[in-house]
């Protein structure tokens, strides 16, 4: 029965690719499936062969952790160089998404605050 290995949902292409590589330079055979032309489908790395699974986990654990690693080392030093993505800086990027937001989730406050009776008479 074939084991699922890698969800690849929400994955960024090049974390996926170097999950596959991984993969092929230890030797492990396996298969990939897609989301499907409506998009509902499981993404994902599956493997055939059970006698592989161990050997596969701990390579994707190790992988992990070294990236987790990269993407602190990363976070902290944009954070040191005065890099790193605030709030302000979203605000800045993209003012009338920022204001229309607001103004969205204010118009929908003061629509669940009134009495329903008042809107429909």
């Amino acid at each position: 029965m074939p084991i699922l290995l890698f969800k690849l949902r929400h994955v960024p292409e090049d974390e996926a690719e170097d999950v596959r590589q991984l993969l092929n330079e230890h030797d492990i055979n396996f298969y990939e499936t897609t989301a499907g032309s409506w998009g509902v489908s499981l993404p994902a790395l599956w493997l055939p062969d059970e006698r592989q699974e161990q050997h596969a986990k701990k390579l994707l654990d190790d992988y992990q952790q070294q990236r987790q690693a990269q993407a602190q080392a990363l976070q902290r030093e944009q954070a040191s160089t005065g890099q790193s993505r605030t709030f302000w800086h979203l605000m800045r990027e993209a003012p009338m998404r920022f204001f229309a937001s607001i103004a969205a989730i204010i118009f929908i406050l003061y629509l669940c605050s009134i009495p329903v009776g008042f809107l429909f008479p």
